[in-house]
């Protein structure tokens, strides 16, 4: 039963810090983006390709970040 708790933590939590990760990433990458739209005369993004290159950052970013997390969780979880 405590293998199958600890599973279920690693799980969650493996879960919590893609999503976190991948949400300050998409954050970052709209700050910038809009930030270099704004710098210019005229517009090099438009709405939509900033939406899109969100989207495309938090989808690449969640399949990184699945694949990184559950190894520096377990660690941390077998350290306790």
């Amino acid at each position: 039963m405590n293998d199958q708790n600890m599973s279920r933590k690693k799980g969650r939590y493996t879960l919590i810090a893609s999503l976190v990760t991948s949400i300050l990433l998409v954050i970052l990458f709209a700050v910038l983006s809009t930030a270099v739209n704004s710098s210019r005369a005229v517009p090099l993004y438009t709405q939509v390709d900033i939406i899109a290159g969100m989207i495309f950052v938090f989808v690449l970013s969640m399949i990184v970040s699945a694949s990184v997390w559950p190894a520096v969780i377990e660690k941390r979880v077998k350290d306790r």
